[in-house]
């Protein structure tokens, strides 16, 4: 129960730090909208999109790829647990906007 209310919390938390952000980096945003928005996705993908493993790392994704899988996210096409609701919390342009972001960094 108590991890439960903490996976909850969290996500509220996320939720809460995106909207924020969202108003910020409405046009996909600068440099360092794109980095606060990015740093949301740590909690789960690792810092700077580099997971430790069991999650996907989002560090080096092609920007078309990620934009695709997130467009999937946003319309419930591909499964997940807790992406649908996520994905649904960015404009189009701040999708495009962390793609290319991700798309910068080195894999490892």
């Amino acid at each position: 129960m108590r991890a439960s209310f903490r996976m909850i919390a969290g996500c509220g938390a996320f939720v809460a730090l995106a909207a924020a952000g969202g108003a910020a980096a409405q046009n996909g945003g600068t440099a360092a909208q794109t980095q606060y928005l990015a740093a949301n996705c740590a909690n789960c993908h690792g810092t700077d999109g580099r997971s430790a493993g069991g999650i996907p790392g989002l560090a080096g994704l092609s920007p078309d790829y990620f934009i695709m899988q997130m467009k999937a996210f946003k319309e419930n096409a591909r499964p997940a647990t807790i992406m649908h609701q996520l994905a649904k919390g960015y404009s189009d342009e701040q999708i495009a906007a962390l793609a290319v972001h991700f798309s910068r960094l080195p894999a490892r």
